[in-house]
């Protein structure tokens, strides 16, 4: 009698304690949200050492300017992200270095963080989108 009661406790905890972790499961997911685009009015973006840039689309031709009034021409086309990598327009698609420009990879969905923390991105058509 005794090792049937003991049964009946040991598996009534461990319903209780089934239960208890069932409901918390809903609480423990997280949902992360794409964040929200929206094209650029200027088509600028910052860079690092807020450093403004903005593309001409018509010759990839990459400008900057320090207080986005007057601009100048970027002769080499790279600019840098939050975290240092360089980035440019190569043969139609957007690469970027983390050695300093030795080896160049392209920019995965062509995202890449601002010197402001804001993520850019260029859509096939080469506008600005921001986030």
């Amino acid at each position: 009698m005794k090792k049937l009661m003991l049964a009946a406790a040991l598996l009534s905890f461990g319903l209780a304690v089934n239960a208890k972790s069932s409901s918390n499961e809903g609480q423990l997911k997280t949902v992360f949200n794409e964040p929200t685009w929206k094209k650029s009015e200027t088509g600028a973006w910052m860079g690092a050492k807020k450093t403004w840039y903005k593309l001409n689309p018509k010759d990839a031709s990459i400008w900057m300017s320090m207080d986005g009034k007057k601009w100048d021409v970027v002769k080499d086309g790279m600019w840098q992200d939050k975290e240092g990598k360089w980035l440019k327009i190569v043969d139609k698609d957007l690469k970027w270095s983390a050695d300093g420009g030795k080896t160049w990879s392209t920019v995965p969905e062509w995202k890449w963080e601002g010197g402001d923390g804001k993520w850019y991105k260029f859509d096939a058509s080469w506008n600005v989108w921001v986030a």
